[in-house]
């Protein structure tokens, strides 16, 4: 008898459904009466209402242990600081999800419950999630066994929409595949050879600027810097922030020209402005989406069901057809292209599909780490006109202005790289307005975080948001924006911790084998286009009692876009 249930009841693979291994279970258990009381069970009628009848009570039972006995008497997890105010029974914490600006709950948890490094907040079903709160914890997370945690197959799911199966989305083999072959086309050196685009580009924003505010000056124009003392008016930055960092991402990553800052109508920054623009809609699909299955989730008769399917499709055929040029241009070219799409397609690592999913992943999270970083940067100088004041003195004491014609015999990444005031802002703009507040991984296998057992399955959250203004570990003045705090008082030279003691402390790119890749390019990109814009604009909120809210479902952008006043500084 043993032999027949051991395979129903105690050897059941894991990777069984849990549903499909309940109803094993009532079956196996059915069995067992037939065996036990045949008189009484061999009946059809009999045996297929106790079927229903033990099915019924398995998935009481099941549901029960799960949601009350375990997570309070069995689990390994029990005895970690556990967040109780807020929390509504077999519901979680709602406001980690739907709560603005992601990250904001998970910095109280950890500044109010005393912990070593993990926080425990109960989820769906009283599941014990868990908050990774130290750089001790994140180290092992991030570094040391990385690969024993992977994002939520929910999440993948999701962000694949727009990613495709490139970098950010893979795991595994895969993941060490793709990024083993896309790391040389990171390098340090490579990034300084498009440090030119990335400053030429920071021109033609700024100029386009000037002539929405003042229909004369070009970027080109002689004039132009006497013209900018009649520059003077309110615009939208997010917008434009949106159109330069995919006119960057265009050339430095696609060789291709784009021109979105001189285009009312691109289909490229539309489709990326319907799906990552934040709005509540998307805040709350983005949630479903981690409680309900994918295939679910796109069977409801939802209107973002369908945006998300047409752009995602109408995403992809641009890619294809970007990748279909590359190759042609690459054929007749005799040039030395510098963009990162032809050193993969010169490598011959990667098959079409393969780069399709990589020109996806450049174009989202290229464009959208240095669009956010930049609309926040303007906030931050528009709030702290002092600081302004000084970046501007520097930025104009050692470059010349991008309006110029002058500036090829200048080596621009050598200079924006020396400059250690603009260096420390925008590490941090960087520090306080990670792209991405929050992020997910589960554990695929049984683990340990130091000491602590892991169960498999156990979700944890990281929350960079959280980690970068913790008290706890950035001081008094975490929230606040203070720019010297990365520069050594000693050398006035720019430092590379911000004056923490572990560089686990900032977690805007992450660390380890799923640290962001791109991070070099986003920095100096990122420097370009403060450097350029506080040199040549003045700046102010355009209503100064307006409290920007950092939305989206994903990454962090303005809700209501970012209004500010800008004047034209006379003089460079």
């Amino acid at each position: 008898m043993s032999d027949i249930l051991s395979p129903l009841v105690l050897g059941f693979d894991m990777a069984v459904p849990i549903p499909l291994r309940l109803v094993l279970t009532s079956a196996s258990l059915c069995l067992l009466n037939v065996i036990l009381f045949p008189d009484v069970f061999l009946q059809e009628a009999k045996l297929t209402k106790s079927f229903f009848i033990i099915t019924i009570l398995v998935f009481v039972f099941w549901g029960v242990w799960e949601a009350f006995i375990y997570p309070k008497w069995g689990s390994p997890l029990r005895n970690i600081p556990t967040v109780t105010s807020g929390v509504i029974p077999l519901i979680g914490h709602p406001t980690i999800t739907f709560k603005r600006p992601g990250g904001d709950t998970f910095l109280r948890f950890m500044t109010e419950i005393p912990n070593d490094g993990l926080i425990i907040v109960p989820g769906i079903m009283n599941s014990l999630d868990l908050l990774v709160t130290d750089p001790s914890t994140l180290a092992e997370v991030l570094v040391h066994k990385s690969y024993d945690f992977e994002k939520p197959s929910e999440i993948r799911n999701i962000i694949r929409i727009v990613l495709g199966d490139g970098l950010i989305v893979a795991e595994g083999d895969n993941h060490k595949f793709q990024r083993k072959h896309l790391i040389p086309a990171f390098s340090f050196r490579h990034i300084r050879d498009l440090v030119p685009v990335f400053w030429s580009k920071a021109g033609d924003l700024v100029g386009r600027l000037a002539a929405e505010l003042y229909e004369n000056p070009s970027p080109t124009d002689e004039s132009f810097s006497r013209l900018l003392k009649h520059v003077e008016g309110v615009l939208d930055i997010n917008q434009w922030s949106n159109k330069v960092a995919m006119d960057i991402i265009g050339v430095a990553g696609l060789g291709r020209q784009f021109n979105s800052l001189y285009s009312a109508e691109d289909e490229l920054i539309n489709n990326y402005q319907a799906i990552l623009e934040p709005s509540y809609e998307k805040g709350f699909y983005f949630a479903m989406a981690l409680m309900l299955p994918r295939s679910l989730l796109a069977a409801l008769p939802w209107k973002l069901n369908r945006m998300l399917d047409e752009t995602a499709a109408s995403l992809r055929r641009i890619c294809r057809q970007l990748l279909w040029d590359k190759t042609e241009l690459a054929k007749t070219s005799k040039e030395q292209p510098v963009d990162i799409l032809s050193l993969l397609i010169k490598s011959n690592n990667f098959s079409d599909e393969m780069l399709v999913d990589e020109i996806l992943t450049f174009l989202a999270a290229g464009h959208e780490t240095t669009s956010s970083a930049f609309t926040w940067g303007s906030y931050l100088l528009a709030k702290h006109p002092e600081i302004q004041t000084r970046l501007r003195d520097e930025i104009r004491s050692n470059l010349p202005s991008p309006s110029t014609t002058s500036n090829s015999n200048i080596d621009i990444a050598t200079v924006l790289e020396s400059l250690p005031y603009l260096t420390a802002v925008c590490n941090e703009i960087l520090r306080l307005y990670p792209t991405v507040p929050i992020t997910m991984r589960v554990a695929i296998r049984e683990t340990a975080i130091l000491t602590q057992q892991i169960p498999k399955g156990t979700k944890l959250y990281i929350s960079p948001w959280a980690i970068n203004r913790s008290p706890l570990l950035w001081g008094d003045q975490a929230a606040e924006f203070v720019p010297e705090r990365w520069i050594d008082p000693s050398t006035g030279k720019a430092n590379n911790t911000g004056g923490v003691r572990s560089n686990y402390s900032n977690l805007t790119f992450l660390h380890g084998p799923r640290s962001c890749i791109g991070e070099k390019f986003a920095k100096s990109e990122l420097k370009a286009l403060i450097a350029a814009f506080v040199g040549t604009f003045a700046m102010e909120m355009a209503d100064k009692n307006e409290v920007p809210i950092a939305g989206g479902a994903i990454t962090a952008k303005p809700t209501n876009g970012m209004r500010l006043r800008l004047k034209g500084v006379e003089g460079w």
